[in-house]
């Protein structure tokens, strides 16, 4: 038996926070993705310690075809995962390179419709960020693809956004939008926050909320109603304070529930019956 599976967390890895007093669910992690040279934790492990802190259950996004077929894979093994199925908006100006892009695209399709355990189109959108002017075409017509893919297997559709708002909201404006989507990672401030609930998102924090320098962000988490907020983790990025810029996993979602808490004056029980409700609603329904 591993330290993890046995409620111990590996050495060199953040300690288990206090458990929530009512369960949550981590709506986007990446348990397949490892972080400079450090191993990822099994799967097993990997929920064992996050169902010890009271995040039992989790969606595991891909990213890239590889990633993708892992994720549905790993949810058919394990009841408390779902699987969310995409090319990321920095993989698709690659493929496009490649003349892969609209074959990459029609696999995503096939593995959305290959599992009742998919239950999301997810992450794509727009990234200004890591792709310059030169790949605004590529990723423009995969967000357009998986935004059609979702409304058209009514799956949820999971938004990656960097440095892109007004385009993200744009093209979902022209195609439009499913009945399920979320705003991962959100990033914006409230106004913005009040454009994508305006439009039906469900927002998710990660834990740059807990960011010292995210003061705009915690003002987005001020103005979104109860019922539309959910909680992340990113795993392995985005860890939240204290130990930002180590690994993140989701055994540390309530270091980022209680800062959520805190910021909205909220109860912190009331807060988390309602993200895990949430999700719920975000993503089809229970499982696990």
């Amino acid at each position: 038996m591993s330290a993890a599976t046995a409620g111990r967390v590996p050495e060199g890895r953040p300690g288990l926070p206090e458990p929530l007093p009512h369960p949550v669910v981590d709506n986007h992690c990446h348990l397949d993705v490892t972080r400079g040279e450090e191993e990822a934790l099994a799967v097993a492990d990997a929920l064992a310690l996050s169902a010890s802190v009271g995040v039992p259950r989790v969606v595991q996004v891909g990213c890239d075809l590889e990633g993708s077929a892992w994720a549905v894979a790993t949810a058919e093994a394990h009841p408390q995962v779902v699987a969310a199925v995409a090319l990321h908006p920095n993989e698709a100006p690659l493929l496009a390179e490649q003349g892969r892009l609209d074959d990459a695209l029609a696999e995503i399709e096939r593995l959305a419709r290959s599992s009742d355990r998919v239950r999301a189109v997810g992450e794509t959108g727009l990234d200004r960020f890591r792709t310059g002017p030169e790949g605004t075409a590529a990723q423009q017509h995969s967000f357009r693809a998986h935004v059609e893919l979702a409304r058209r297997l009514d799956r949820t559709l999971v938004i990656h956004d960097r440095d892109a708002h007004d385009d993200v909201l744009r093209v979902l404006d022209e195609v439009g939008v499913p009945d399920r989507w979320v705003m991962h990672c959100f990033s914006g401030d409230a106004a913005f926050a009040r454009a994508c609930l305006d439009r039906g998102a469900h927002l998710s924090f990660a834990g740059t909320v807990t960011f010292k320098n995210a003061a705009s962000l915690r003002e987005a988490l001020r103005v979104a109603p109860l019922d539309r907020v959910l909680v992340e983790t990113d795993a392995p990025y985005l860890t939240p304070a204290p130990h930002r810029g180590r690994t993140n996993a989701s055994y540390l979602v309530p270091l980022t529930v209680r800062a959520m808490a805190e910021t909205r004056g909220d109860d912190l029980e009331e807060l988390c019956r309602a993200l895990d409700a949430n999700t719920e609603t975000a993503f089809g329904g229970p499982w696990g």
